[in-house]
């Protein structure tokens, strides 16, 4: 096992992000924040890679941020004490790369949800594209219970993801729905056994790997920029999005392909 809070590793085209700390229910400490911010780094970087799946270990997916370690250090109510206290201190974006809310990772991400995810955990679910969620797990962001803000993104997301009272209900409660709940809110896309989270997470993305790549970033893209934009904005953004993909390789291939009835070989270019 290795001793990383968050690692990641790679199936074929797919990476695949564990948060990994299982006895904390995997809450945002400095390392994992750090760790976390690093593996979305390499998803953006890495060619090879085309989707993205991030999964908890153990049986939650992230409780939020560690109330001991991460919030009285960013707070000041503690000094550094080594060297993922100083980065998180050194560089006060890197919260926002790891919850996905200031750093975008280009390829669509994939949430596991295997168990519970709360306030930080709620919120790197809110910056993912699909979800996949096991029927034990329960959401919300609690933050206003212990009197202090869902920065992570929350008041902006949530009412975008969700209808508007339904978003608010649970922003200002702090109160937790079940899966079934989050389902029915259109806030996941399937709901399934515990031990069927991870291949059915891993099935969506070998489907969407399988794609064009330049084409799924490109649509992953405009419908990401087009949200709450007027229609015809949007129309205009879309057609800046659409134009370059049609002057790529794997936009030959595809159409070749078939007509001659045959499984697309798509190069990313």
């Amino acid at each position: 096992m290795t001793d990383n809070a968050a690692w990641m590793e790679t199936d074929g085209y797919i990476a695949i992000i564990h948060l990994n700390r299982p006895a904390a229910r995997n809450a945002l400490d400095p390392q994992m924040l750090v760790e976390l911010a690093d593996c979305w780094s390499r998803v953006r970087d890495a060619a090879e890679i085309r989707v993205a799946v991030v999964t908890g270990t153990g049986d939650a997916f992230c409780s939020g941020a560690d109330l001991g370690r991460l919030i009285p250090l960013v707070s000041g109510g503690r000094p550094p004490e080594d060297e993922w206290d100083r980065r998180v201190l050194a560089d006060r974006d890197i919260l926002g790369t790891a919850l996905l809310r200031t750093f975008d990772v280009v390829k669509p991400v994939i949430a596991a949800i295997n168990g519970h995810a709360i306030a930080g955990g709620m919120e790197l679910v809110q910056g993912t594209d699909l979800r996949i969620a096991s029927s034990a797990a329960r959401f919300g962001v609690q933050e206003v219970k212990w009197a202090i803000f869902p920065g992570g993104g929350s008041t902006v997301r949530l009412p975008r993801q969700l209808p508007f009272a339904r978003a608010m209900e649970l922003l200002l409660t702090g109160d937790l729905i079940d899966a079934g709940t989050a389902l029915d809110y259109g806030f996941l896309n399937r709901v399934v056994a515990p031990e069927e989270v991870l291949p059915a997470a891993l099935d969506f993305a070998r489907r969407i790997a399988a794609n064009g790549p330049i084409a799924v970033q490109a649509i992953r893209a405009s419908a990401r920029a087009c949200i709450g934009r007027p229609e015809s904005e949007g129309m205009n953004l879309e057609s800046g999005f659409a134009a370059p993909v049609f002057r790529t390789e794997d936009a030959r291939e595809g159409p070749r392909a078939f007509m001659e009835k045959r499984t697309p070989v798509f190069k990313g270019r």
